[in-house]
């Protein structure tokens, strides 16, 4: 069955998910690039070309968003299945994103909005500015771009604003099938959150939870900022993207101590705190 990995972008899906695939898809649990690719993304391209949807019709691999998911779990019928995406969980022209048959819950990551946009921009290649107001946008898309370079833009992701992304996966929360971690935690008390993590997964899927302290101190060393940073270098990382002119844009470029909320313009910080003062002083970024 399914657990979601959910946030809205730039916000630290990747650092949650190099730390779970380490855990599960190794022995040591010592991180790599390649065992990344076994969280994939939803919804992407290749899994609706699977079984059979037609990807050239974008509603068409929408009204199949629950038919795939189930599918998924057919073949994965006694695992655990984790898919990460930026997908708000509201409807889509009356097409469920998910439900609860084919869903075993979600773990939602959420980090200070103030530091979304500094990333947001430059993974997009647009200003501050710009992104800024993308992130208040209800009904924004990511994606959709048939002709990209990049694979994980040829399908579109109804990601919605920033707010409405997670309010909207708290549904998950009155069956008590919902985490919700901040990043700033995750970067901050890392061993603790993670153990948080692994008890919720264990809970869901109803399995004895024993930690193993070896892939755990691995983990916490092979998922670090600077070592994630200098593994791009060395060795790339496929989910950087690339500009028209073929210039690739640095995945982990802004770490925790750069990218902070004193380092906007009071402009855009003055926006942002003002259009999302509920959901901010409720995660007590404010």
């Amino acid at each position: 069955m399914i657990i979601w990995l959910a946030s809205y972008p730039k916000s630290g899906n990747t650092l949650l998910r190099s730390m779970l695939s380490a855990y599960f898809f190794t022995k040591d649990g010592k991180f790599n690039f390649e065992i990344i690719k076994n969280i994939t993304q939803f919804p992407e391209l290749i899994l609706f070309k699977n079984y059979g949807v037609n990807s050239h019709d974008e509603m068409e691999l929408v009204k199949n968003y629950i038919n795939v998911q189930k599918q998924i779990n057919e073949k994965d019928k006694n695992s655990i299945r984790f898919l990460k995406t930026h997908s708000g969980l509201s409807d889509i022209n009356g097409n469920q994103f998910t439900n609860l048959n084919t869903s075993l819950g979600a773990i939602y990551v959420v980090r200070d909005p103030r530091s979304v946009v500094t990333s947001f921009a430059n993974h997009n290649q647009m200003s501050l500015e710009r992104a800024s107001d993308r992130m208040l946008e209800y009904g924004a898309t990511l994606g959709g771009i048939k002709n990209s370079i990049n694979d994980v833009d040829r399908i579109k992701t109804y990601m919605n604003s920033w707010s409405s992304n997670y309010e909207s996966w708290k549904a998950f929360k009155k069956f008590d099938r919902y985490l919700l971690i901040k990043y700033e935690d995750m970067v901050n008390d890392k061993e603790n959150i993670f153990l948080s993590v692994l008890e919720f997964v264990h809970k869901l899927s109803k399995a004895k939870f024993i930690v193993d302290n070896n892939k755990l101190k691995n983990i916490l060393e092979t998922t670090s900022f600077e070592y994630m940073k200098n593994l791009e270098r060395d060795k790339g990382f496929e989910e950087s993207v690339k500009t028209n002119d073929n210039r690739e844009v640095t995945f982990f470029k802004y770490g925790p101590k750069v990218n902070t909320p004193e380092s906007l313009s009071i402009k855009i910080k003055n926006k942002l705190e003002l259009a999302l003062k509920k959901e901010m002083k409720e995660l007590g970024y404010l």
